[in-house]
């Protein structure tokens, strides 16, 4: 199975049910990992000191695969006086001296199969044996499997390289570790905030990890940072909604109150009052549903999804995206920034990304939901805004050349309740690049669609995320594919696949970005 097909595994169906239990997450610890997993306190012992400035762990922690952050060093427990939850071993039944590698061959012997699907981790695991064996067999033959055995040396070598590096990025909080950063470049000195985790960047190092069978980061990662949901926050007095995810957190070294030869980490969440432009991240919460299923449905532990405040933590950010507004569209009215695209790039309204991310996360949290009293209305609101969602998108966005025709042939100032031109829009604001760019066969969804406006701009993530999560057709997923393929020179070429196409140039770019020199 490819990885491809694995993740749409874990993002859309059924999963492997190899999970680990965790004291300091579990029901009946709750207050423990309240207490203690929230300020983990050092003492300043001249050991201690010396073992953390020599291997830079304070942040960032060691290498290996669930190793922990002070596994395999000897330091005295009054180090770590405050963080009484953590214990040795990161996962249920592995000790330091067996590790990950004992207890995950011993587990992949047993596939456990659920609907006709295995253990992800389990295929993986086969797949690099096999390629070994490959390996082996290939060599000292001839020319051409001389190639194909250096060929396949050469992408292990370049995954071990890969995964190498985001273990390198990898964050700890209280000895365990909670995400990954959002750069790491050795050679900048300036920064800024790349250094702290965030939601949306911290799904893809998320699903590499739920792959490799590692569920210990990213069940640390979705309890910590549901935590971090109900802080307030305000900017120029006035707070964020209840149930906003923060956009980005970062884990801090402060003086412990009281005692000059202690520390303690906290955990500093931003929800936009300190980043550049000021901007709320819309799609942190979307994110953090979305992987919460993908971690259930991987490693098989849905007491996770289960627990009274991580139930809470899904109500709340449901209750904020689909509260009554001023609104007449079953889509999210957002601001520019607010999303992967988080500076100013013309998105704001209602972006295609956001909305495949709304739909998304809508599955998700119904599947999730535990059926209650308190849950009905709630329920029942949400399963009318999937099929409002899913109509209005897979109407209204979609674009091909018999739909650019019609929009050619459309009236407009029509007034009545059955007009073809709901949104008033005119033919002339067709871009004269769509006409030529658009295939005979193919189509895909509009980057935007508010009164009188059309962006025609093809966004790759809305568009893919619109496929995964089923928000487009079985047809117009097929289109969107057929498009991709017919314009990968434009859209993939020798580089990785473009956020946007087709780039903005001139005055057009210092209009919409407002000069922004990292859109260029």
């Amino acid at each position: 199975m490819g990885t491809s097909e694995a993740v749409l595994q874990i993002l859309c169906g059924a999963g492997p049910r190899l999970f680990y239990s965790n004291p300091c997450f579990s029901k009946s610890n709750s207050r423990c990992a309240f207490e203690f997993h929230f300020k983990c306190s050092r003492r300043r012992a001249s050991s201690c000191s010396q073992f953390l400035k020599r291997s830079s762990m304070l942040q960032y922690g060691v290498r290996g695969i669930g190793s922990g952050f002070l596994r395999n060093a000897k330091i005295d427990p009054s180090c770590l006086q405050h963080c009484k939850c953590q214990r040795d071993e990161s996962v249920g039944g592995i000790t330091s001296e067996d590790g990950v590698g004992t207890w995950f061959v011993d587990n992949a012997k047993k596939l456990n199969p659920i609907n006709g699907m295995v253990n992800a981790s389990n295929i993986l695991e086969f797949q690099e044996l096999k390629q070994e064996n490959e390996v082996m067999t290939f060599n000292g033959t001839n020319g051409a499997l001389g190639d194909t055995t250096f060929h396949k040396v050469s992408i292990d070598s370049i995954e071990d390289e890969a995964w190498e590096l985001l273990r390198e990025s990898m964050v700890y909080y209280c000895g365990s570790p909670i995400g990954t950063i959002a750069a790491k470049d050795p050679t900048s000195s300036n920064t800024l905030n790349y250094d702290q985790v965030f939601i949306r960047d911290f799904i893809p190092s998320g699903i590499a990890f739920l792959l490799k069978g590692e569920y210990e980061i990213v069940r640390n990662f979705i309890l910590h940072t549901l935590q971090l949901q109900s802080w307030e926050k305000t900017m120029d007095c006035h707070s964020p909604g209840q149930g906003l995810m923060p956009a980005s957190f970062k884990v801090r070294t402060v003086p412990l109150d009281g005692d000059d030869y202690a520390t303690e980490e906290v955990l500093d969440p931003d929800f936009g009052e300190a980043a550049i432009g000021r901007v709320a991240p819309v799609d942190s919460g979307l994110w953090w549903i979305i992987l919460l299923r993908a971690y259930g449905k991987c490693s098989g532990d849905l007491s996770v999804q289960e627990r009274v405040d991580v139930q809470t933590g899904i109500k709340m950010i449901l209750k904020l995206c689909i509260a009554d507004g001023f609104d007449m569209f079953p889509t999210l009215l957002v601001t520019d920034g607010s999303c992967m695209i988080d500076r100013r790039m013309g998105i704001h309204g209602h972006p295609l990304e956001i909305q495949a991310l709304f739909y998304s996360a809508l599955l998700c949290a119904r599947e999730m939901l535990a059926p209650e009293d308190g849950s009905a209305d709630l329920l029942r609101a949400l399963n009318n805004r999937l099929v409002a969602l899913s109509f209005h998108i897979r109407e209204y966005y979609w674009i091909d050349s018999k739909k650019l025709n019609e929009i050619y042939r459309y009236k407009t100032e029509e007034y009545s309740y059955d007009a073809v031109n709901k949104f008033n829009i005119y033919p002339d604001q067709i871009s004269p690049w769509l006409v030529e760019w658009i295939p005979n066969k193919g189509g895909y969804l509009i980057g935007n669609l508010q009164p009188a406006h059309m962006d025609f701009r093809f966004f790759s993530l809305g568009n893919l995320w619109s496929v995964v999560s089923s928000l487009a057709t079985a047809d117009q997923s097929h289109a969107i594919l057929d498009l991709i393929e017919a314009k990968w020179v434009d859209l993939v070429a020798d580089m990785p696949f473009k956020i946007c196409y087709p780039a903005l140039e001139g005055r057009e770019w210092q209009i919409i970005t407002g000069s922004d020199p990292k859109n260029t």
